[in-house]
């Protein structure tokens, strides 16, 4: 059997790399460091952190939880030694960055069937199959030949900005409507009123609250072309209410009449289950963002699925370019998997991983794929970078709007949440996976 070439020695590429080694597939895998560092990276380890040490909660009811427990139930090299170095964080999961990238090091230059070839790499393999896992921060040099794949496609999309998203069912739709300005087609939108003093209270802490870091390693100028809502906020009381938050064609339907000011959110998914803040692309801390934006009334209580981001992340247009297995289109022994394929996130990056290199290693064994179905959250994610009806595709953590309701009530969202993994959990043990 021919050995397969992983690039990039991150979560994803370590944890492709161990699956395929687990099961007697000899991998080549090529990392750059230590003879070249990125500007995030200070070690020579595979795996390692670049950010927080925290890979977020480790509970059933959350989806990251789930996620994490399928990586357990797949026999994870990544959570494995996250298990074995985590330290305290109530509800997460945290480690010892240090000692966990050491023990993911460890354990693949140690492996029989893994070879680790030093230096940057600045040519795709030209055939054998390869799974490109070089993240966000991806090498000049290779991003060139990432761009050679898809010269009729757009390849490569720059992260500058994202609105919040949030969960459709934590909307108070008691405080906001479904309509479309001047009612004009289909009541898209919901729309969430804010009063003259409601506003004002806003529009004061929005021009107050703490920005993020520009981090070294992105682009300051980046925001040129994309105005984070609380920048224009600064600009005068009223520049929002000509702009995002414009009431113009909205009828609130309690009074008849239009509201001072508007935040209107968009459909995000086809099951309506995640909306995003139109207009509100942000440079603030997410803890800011929550304080900030939770005096919007209709969104008191919202769930963020995903927070907005600001800064320079390079992710391939993965729903006209790869398929739920990671694949490119039509070029399918070349995969991709981690950030650059647009899951956002440590422990997604690492699922990723795994399910390219299992499946992968399925067809090399001459078996049928194991088509991790969206009840899991590993199939689920696989389908949302696929998904060739997403129109503006960006970056996405898990969570349970990607995942198919139950089908049947009940009662409290925890629990809910805890049947949906214990559903997820089930499926996946029924998957053929050896």
């Amino acid at each position: 059997m021919d050995k397969v070439i992983v690039i990039g020695a991150g979560l994803a590429g370590s944890e492709a790399a161990w699956q395929l080694a687990q099961r007697g597939i000899l991998v080549e895998l090529r990392e750059m460091k230590p003879k070249k560092m990125s500007p995030a990276h200070h070690t020579g380890y595979f795996g390692e952190l670049v950010c927080s040490n925290s890979l977020r909660s480790d509970q059933l009811e959350n989806a990251v939880g789930l996620l994490k427990e399928e990586l357990r139930r797949c026999s994870s090299l990544i959570m494995a030694c996250a298990d074995g170095h985590r330290v305290e964080a109530g509800g997460a999961l945290a480690v010892d960055r240090h000692a966990f990238a050491a023990a993911i090091t460890e354990q693949i230059k140690n492996h029989p069937n893994i070879t680790v070839v030093e230096g940057e790499v600045v040519e795709i393999p030209d055939e054998g199959n390869v799974i490109i896992a070089t993240g966000p921060l991806t090498s000049e040099a290779l991003s060139e030949k990432i761009a050679g794949l898809f010269p009729e496609s757009r390849y490569l999309n720059f992260f500058d900005a994202a609105a919040p998203l949030v969960a459709f069912d934590s909307i108070d739709m008691d405080s906001a409507w479904f309509a479309s300005r001047y009612d004009r087609g289909t009541p898209d939108y919901i729309n969430c009123p804010l009063t003259a003093e409601e506003y004002d209270a806003f529009w004061t802490e929005l021009t107050r609250a703490q920005e993020a870091e520009v981090h070294g390693f992105e682009d300051a100028g980046v925001f040129e072309g994309c105005m984070p809502v609380e920048v224009m906020a600064r600009r005068g009381r009223d520049t929002l209410c000509y702009g995002p938050l414009k009431p113009v064609g909205l009828k609130d339907p309690r009074t008849g009449k239009e509201p001072f000011a508007v935040v209107q959110l968009r459909k995000d998914n086809a099951q309506g289950s995640i909306y995003n803040m139109v207009g509100f692309q942000t440079h603030l801390r997410f803890p800011e963002q929550k304080r900030v934006f939770s005096m919007i009334p209709a969104l008191k209580n919202a769930e963020y699925v995903r927070y907005g981001v600001m800064h320079r992340n390079t992710f391939l247009d993965s729903p006209r370019l790869l398929d739920r297995y990671y694949r490119v289109r039509g070029q399918e022994r070349l995969m991709f998997a981690g950030q650059i394929t647009g899951v956002e996130g440590y422990v997604e990056s690492t699922a990723s991983g795994c399910l390219a290199a299992l499946e992968l290693a399925r067809r090399l064994e001459g078996k049928p794929p194991a088509n991790f179905p969206q009840e899991t959250a590993m199939g689920a994610l696989a389908l949302y970078i696929s998904d060739q009806s997403v129109v503006n595709f960006q970056p996405m953590n898990i969570n349970f709007g990607l995942i198919p309701p139950l089908g049947w009530r009940v009662k409290g969202k925890r629990n809910k949440n805890a049947e949906i993994s214990r559903r997820a959990l089930e499926v996946l043990g029924r998957l053929e996976l050896k």
